[in-house]
């Protein structure tokens, strides 16, 4: 049964089902996707009705298999979609491939606790918090807290035994005032404890408690008349107040919230993230992504709010969007704001995402303006250099190749504004030249191009490179005599030993400087040609081959050897497959034979 054949009745036997679904072609997974009813989803891809984009019937051509697992709701398939795009990274997913480990701020579970920076979280009682999109925006947290509370830094093991026997001696850090010498039992612990619930309510995005407890012992302090301590409680105070005025702080009125703003043009979408805690931006990150199968706005909005938000830990239960958006996620609230302090998050997180995008397409505008310099320059210097009336925006370029006679076969390439069209590329079999003619060969191709070409009534490139010296270059000129178009297009010849480049008619070799941009260009296309070339003779030749040694065995006939060539191209792949697969492909009698000749010649016993 071909493959097609295989996939349609697998397909008719999927659920009617929740769940997800995976493709494979010949090398893994290529794609994951949920479905509120798999089957009906699943055969979407394959009903010739349906109007699919390039991308998505390449994906589809690429297909060999197809399996699904049934969940109970259509939440479960949207998070186990989510962790298997993770864990497979199938190339037609939209993927987060950041791949980086974000910093923590991390309180060590230990006596007198250390405030240090990590990017590996363990399961040791040691409080994270986190993670933060870059060590700047980390540091400037952290800078604040070290300023506030004198904390140790030292790796002592400050156990009490220890401390009383005086093993440790305090350090320069003591002398200076960034810690207070709990090593030599200088600092009450429970003091020490009381600046660390502090911290921890800092990190937690609640400065209210600290600020709190500077304005309760400010007073007490110049209650007391001690001045000199309640102008360092009301530094510290304002410390906090300014490092609360540089965060955003969005309403006061405002818990935990997520949210999430997208944009997009044909290729990319771009996202904006905003993590806020009571009432302020605690972190922001901001995406770039590229579709990958010319997606819908709200399915990719819908991955990057569950990957971000387990990237992040949020916790919060709403999330903010500017797009409609489903998420099948009992717990989260989705909203969309119109008015007041919500509208206006939102409307800052869009900011983001439009000038995200802003910037990245006048980039890529630019990087496109200089390319088409560069490209310019290059058939301006081979225009000079090549002596051309035109500027040579279409080269085409043409290769013969053979082995010892055989499968002769050519290549033409073409090159548009110094770059290759790939659409454009031509193979050529050999029709008219019997043995290893490459002058008879050539003059064959570039008639059969060319009068095509006037055929069609299709423009002619302004630049001809022949892969050859003048006895091809000859050739080539003859048939564009022939076609009445010589004069119409400049035709040159590359010699490959010293890369002379030859004139019709000239018996002198013209050699371009080495470091020219435009030999280089010359050169791509020679390569390109002959890579081309080889590649299909080598694919014509394999094909030749394995015909021969398949019609070779008897029962087997060309038609049965075609079909074997198109899907398996080699021996070995032949060999590979079981009985019952090859009886699936050719029948049960075929099968017998082909299986028996190619295990038996695996083990010496057939030639």
């Amino acid at each position: 049964m071909p493959a097609n054949e295989k996939l349609k009745e697998k397909i008719s036997h999927l659920p009617h089902k929740p769940g997800i679904y995976k493709f494979f072609d010949e090398h893994g997974i290529i794609y994951v996707g949920k479905a509120v009813d798999i089957r009906k989803r699943v055969s979407s891809y394959f009903n010739r009705s349906t109007q699919h984009n390039k991308k998505t019937l390449k994906l589809v051509s690429q297909i060999k298999d197809i399996e699904f697992t049934i969940v109970d709701t259509e939440a479960d398939a949207f998070l186990l979609e989510n962790n298997l795009i993770k864990q497979y990274q199938p190339k037609y997913n939209i993927l987060l491939k950041d791949g980086k480990t974000y910093p923590y701020i991390c309180i060590v579970n230990e006596r007198f606790p250390r405030v240090i920076t990590t990017r590996n979280k363990k399961n040791d009682g040691s409080r994270y918090f986190g993670p933060y999109p870059s060590g700047t925006a980390m540091y400037v947290v952290l800078d604040l807290i070290r300023t506030l509370y004198p904390l140790r830094t030292c790796t002592y093991n400050l156990s009490p035994e220890n401390i009383a026997a005086g093993k440790f001696k305090v350090c320069l850090e003591y002398h200076i005032g960034n810690c207070k010498g709990p090593c030599e039992a200088l600092v009450d612990e429970t003091e020490y404890n009381a600046n660390i619930a502090q911290i921890k309510n800092i990190l937690s995005g609640n400065l209210s408690v600290a600020k709190a407890y500077f304005k309760e012992h400010m007073a007490a302090a110049a209650a007391d008349y001690q001045f000199e301590l309640a102008h360092k409680y009301k530094q510290k105070l304002d410390m906090l107040e300014d490092f609360q005025a540089k965060s955003t702080v969005v309403s006061n009125t405002l818990t935990n919230i997520d949210v999430f703003t997208i944009t997009s043009n044909e290729q990319c979408a771009f996202i904006n993230y905003l993590k806020v805690m009571n009432g302020s931006i605690i972190l922001t990150q901001s995406l770039e992504l590229e579709k990958k199968l010319d997606e819908e706005d709200a399915d990719i909005l819908a991955s990057v709010v569950v990957q971000l938000r387990q990237e992040f830990e949020s916790t919060s239960r709403e999330v903010i969007t500017n797009i409609e958006l489903q998420l099948p996620l009992d717990s989260i609230t989705v909203t969309y704001p119109q008015i007041g302090d919500k509208k206006k998050l939102l409307s800052l997180s869009l900011k983001n995402a439009l000038y995200l995008r802003k910037e990245r397409e006048g980039r890529q505008e630019k990087n496109k303006e200089l390319s088409e310099q560069r490209e310019l320059r290059v058939l301006e210097t081979l225009k000079k250099d090549l002596r051309l009336t035109e500027l040579p925006r279409q080269i085409e370029c043409f290769d013969n190749s053979n082995f010892q006679g055989a499968n002769p076969v050519a290549s033409m390439v073409c090159f548009k504004n110094g770059k290759p069209s790939k659409k454009d590329y031509r193979h050529f079999h050999i029709k008219t030249v019997v043995g290893p003619d490459d002058f008879a060969s050539m003059y064959e191709i570039v008639t059969r191009r060319y009068r095509r070409l006037l055929d069609e009534h299709q423009p002619l490139p302004q630049l001809i490179v022949i892969d050859g010296g003048k006895g091809q270059l000859g050739m080539a000129v003859k048939a564009l005599r022939d076609l009445g178009i010589y004069g119409q297009v400049a035709v040159v010849g590359i010699a490959k030993r010293l890369e002379e480049i030859f004139y019709p008619g000239d018996s002198l070799p013209l050699y371009i400087d080495k470091k020219s941009e435009s030999l280089k260009l010359i050169q791509r296309l020679r390569n390109e040609a002959h890579r081309f070339a080889i590649t299909f003779h080598r694919s014509k030749r394999d094909a030749g081959t394995l015909k021969t040694a398949l019609t070779d065995i008897k029962g087997i006939g060309p038609s049965t050897a075609d079909a074997l060539l198109q899907k398996y191209r080699s021996v070995k792949k032949l060999r590979d497959l079981t009985m019952d697969e090859l009886t699936a492909e050719i029948g049960k009698a075929k099968a017998a034979i082909l299986y028996t000749y190619l295990h038996a010649a695996e083990e010496g016993k057939q030639v």
